[in-house]
């Protein structure tokens, strides 16, 4: 008997489990089956387990017992350091210890939307009552209101509330914690391997970790594959925590691995041996290839799975024997094959998750900023890696990034929606490197025909600002569900674009974010600043194109990445090849320990804009100070922005040409069409017949030919996109004109008459 559990170890988004659990699980049942291999398959969500093991009334008890005396002697340190402030702070948090244990399950149930009596009926009291417990957060929103607090302030002010907790827990109690993303800083590129040890005494791990762990994995018989998923380095120190304890529990029974983003792209190159003395190999990439190989030699002799490791390179896994670290087989033709199979059809399964346990957390009144954690998405991706992995400064070298391969897209929805009914959570954050446009397209009308029946999806994810997302796209897209967008603009110039191979131009960009903004879709933009040859012209000229993009009501939020050089990237291939001669990279440290981050001489340079451009980002994205120069920004003399401050709009002019030349185009003979309109009805009127119909609120009207007007009012219900087959003919452009007309069909098209790429 075989047992596979997979860990996703704390802490990540809270609000909803990381994705690679539910792949994996879905793939073990899946090969379970195909051999007969008799266990069972877990996936354990432990982060969001943590969360609440930490934040209720015992979890709090417990930090404020052990971290009051810390927290008082910090108090008096810092006063005498002029801190006043911070001293108030923690001092208030000593002294409210009692309140904030007897508040913690009420705020909890706000912010996980628990229908009890800790929840909704508490929202009143928690944000109006004087004897509330109160953070420096909480008191910094509440200062900016500029009307009376009210009950739909409650989830803000419930995760502010958590995060001022965070702040205490990190200061008086365990210094690496953090909400999501546990000790990152002892798992990055800098640190040692025996650095990173050194967080496993951390007191988050040992007082709540660890027994909560022992508690779910407690009492498994016969041979047990752990799992271990970590994406992040944040999530490192406590996969070993979790594999310590593993191996102390079952000895030889078990087998551990290690798998995820952080192994993936930091530990491709580990030569540490004591590594191994916590899991038994390390599972690059998708995984499912090695698992495969593994899986299949185990349902033929049942030998435990760390028996297999005899020496032999094995597809995709590393790992050590008898002190010699055994490199992996980076290609087998029959195990990539295998994988892509699964690709394609494998349906993530969330059956082990229970989502109402998932905290929604609303830390800004940004729309955009907040749908990555206040909904309990379902994470998946319609297409593995990406379609253009051509841009510089990502790692195209990798995986997850170059080999593109698409899902089977009608079992995909299918599945997905089974998932979706079964767990009462209905939306999806697909977590593409870029979603496909065709992808989204069809996801768009499967979603519809469902709607006919059932609850439609709601979904939103990563794409690329390029051309094929016209306003006909935009459109489809909202009604069938999409209700935000995130992409990457990195450098707001044409040369920027240009010199990062980003493959689109700032035409595209405004052209994509004008048809999502006109759609009714949230708009998020990455930037990115600090390249080895940027200079302050070039930024500030990315810095106002930003601006007037908001400006122009395009975007709603966006993020300042500073740039970092990776092993994996097209950049630092090309210089390896000899090229970009002034960027100088530094070589890395003996002791150094994961390999991914290169530093380069002068990229702390760059760090000095960090404040001016996040500074205007905040404003920008709650409508603050739009038409300020971008260059006072900074507390240093910067250059003017060089580009016309019509830039933005004179694009935006460009597109409007385009789009309403496209509206007055006659149809397309080969080109298929669907209806999103409201239901059309004929009235009568002076002149004759008029087509009445609704479209994104407003009502729409027409003249139409009273001998053909019920022949148009079938076609537009026939074509109408629930009802759409992409077999059918009928949803042509030459049926379309045969009924319509040209006149009609010019009047219909950009107010409900949609053109599928």
């Amino acid at each position: 008997m075989l047992n596979t559990i997979i860990i996703q170890p704390p802490l990540v988004q809270l609000n909803t489990p990381y994705p690679s659990g539910a792949y994996l699980s879905s793939f073990f049942k899946t090969v379970y089956k195909d051999y007969k291999i008799q266990g069972t398959v877990k996936w354990l969500d432990l982060s969001t387990e943590l969360f609440h093991e930490i934040f209720c009334r015992n979890g709090l008890s417990l930090i404020f017992e052990k971290s009051k005396k810390k927290a008082l002697k910090l108090a008096d340190n810092l006063e005498s350091q002029g801190d006043d402030n911070s001293a108030f702070q923690l001092r208030r948090y000593v002294s409210q210890s009692k309140n904030w244990c007897n508040w913690i399950d009420s705020i909890v149930a706000i912010v996980c939307g628990s229908h009890n009596l800790s929840g909704r009926e508490f929202t009143h009291e928690f944000v109006r009552s004087a004897h509330a417990p109160r953070g420096a957060r909480m008191e910094n929103y509440l200062s900016k209101l500029t009307r009376d607090v009210g009950v739909d302030d409650s989830q803000i002010l419930a995760s502010l509330a958590l995060a001022d907790l965070a702040d205490y827990i990190t200061a008086a109690y365990d210094e690496n914690f953090a909400l999501i993303r546990y000790a990152e800083r002892l798992a990055t590129s800098e640190v040692s391997f025996s650095e990173t040890m050194k967080g496993l005494d951390s007191p988050v791990l040992t007082d709540f970790y660890k027994p909560l762990l022992l508690r779910n994995i407690s009492d498994l018989q016969g041979q047990n594959l752990f799992c271990i998923s970590v994406p992040f380095p944040g999530t490192f120190t406590a996969a070993l925590q979790s594999a310590g304890e593993i191996k102390a529990l079952y000895g030889e029974n078990c087998t551990v691995a290690f798998g995820g983003g952080y192994i993936n792209t930091e530990l491709r190159n580990v030569s540490e041996q004591r590594l191994f003395e916590f899991c038994d190999f390390l599972s690059y990439d998708k995984g499912y290839g090695s698992y495969l190989k593994l899986l299949e030699e185990y349902s033929k002799s049942e030998t435990g799975i760390k028996n297999l490791l005899d020496g032999s390179q094995i597809y995709n896994v590393k790992y050590c024997l008898d002190g010699k670290i055994i490199q992996p087989l980076e290609r087998d033709e029959e195990w990539e094959n295998a994988e892509r199979q699964f690709v394609r059809n494998l349906i993530p399964d969330f059956s082990d998750i229970d989502f109402s346990r998932s905290p929604r957390l609303a830390d800004d009144t940004n729309p955009m900023h907040r749908i990555w954690n206040d909904g309990a998405w379902l994470k998946t991706y319609m297409a593995y890696g990406c379609y253009w992995h051509r841009c510089a400064f990502c790692d195209t070298t990798l995986d997850y990034v170059k080999n593109f391969c698409s899902v089977n897209q009608k079992s995909y929805f299918e599945g997905i929606y089974n998932q979706a009914q079964n767990k009462g959570v209905y939306g999806i954050h697909f977590v593409d490197e870029a979603c496909p446009p065709v992808g989204l397209q069809q996801f768009a009308l499967q979603n519809l025909t469902a709607s006919k029946t059932m609850p439609k999806l709601t979904f939103w994810g990563n794409v690329r600002f390029e051309k094929t997302f016209s306003r006909d796209l935009a459109d489809l897209l909202s009604y069938g569900g999409l209700t935000a967008i995130s992409a990457g603009i990195e450098i707001a110039t044409g040369d920027g674009l240009d010199s990062v191979n980003k493959g689109i131009d700032m035409e595209n960009i405004v052209s994509a974010c004008c048809a999502f903004k006109e759609a009714g879709i949230l708009v998020h933009s990455y930037m990115i600043y600090g390249f080895w040859n940027q200079t302050e012209q070039e930024l500030i000229n990315s810095m106002e194109t930003l601006r007037q993009l908001f400006a122009a009501g395009l975007l709603d939020s966006a993020f300042w990445h500073k740039f970092t050089l990776t092993l994996h990237s097209t950049v630092y291939q090309e210089w390896l090849d000899g090229k970009h001669q002034d960027l100088q990279p530094v070589p890395a440290p003996k002791t150094q320990f994961a390999e991914n981050d290169i530093h380069w001489k002068g990229e702390n340079k760059s760090q000095k804009y960090a404040d001016g451009l996040n500074s205007a980002l905040e404003l920008w994205m709650h409508g603050e100070k739009l038409k300020k120069p971008v260059e006072s920004y900074f507390q240093f003399r910067m250059p003017k922005p060089s580009i016309p401050q019509d830039f933005v709009d004179k694009l935006i002019e460009k597109y409007e040409k385009k789009r309403d030349s496209a509206f007055c185009e006659k149809p397309a003979a080969e080109k298929k069409y669907v209806w999103i309109g409201g239901k059309p009805v004929l009235l009568k009127s002076s002149g004759g017949i008029q087509l009445c119909w609704s479209y994104m609120g407003e009502l729409l009207y027409a003249d139409v030919q009273k001998e053909k007007s019920c022949e148009i009012i079938k076609l537009l219900e026939k074509i109408e996109a629930e009802n759409f087959d992409s077999e059918n003919v009928s949803f042509t452009g030459k049926e379309l004109n045969s009924v319509l007309g040209e006149k009609l069909f010019k009047s219909l098209r950009g107010k409900g008459l949609c053109a599928l790429i």
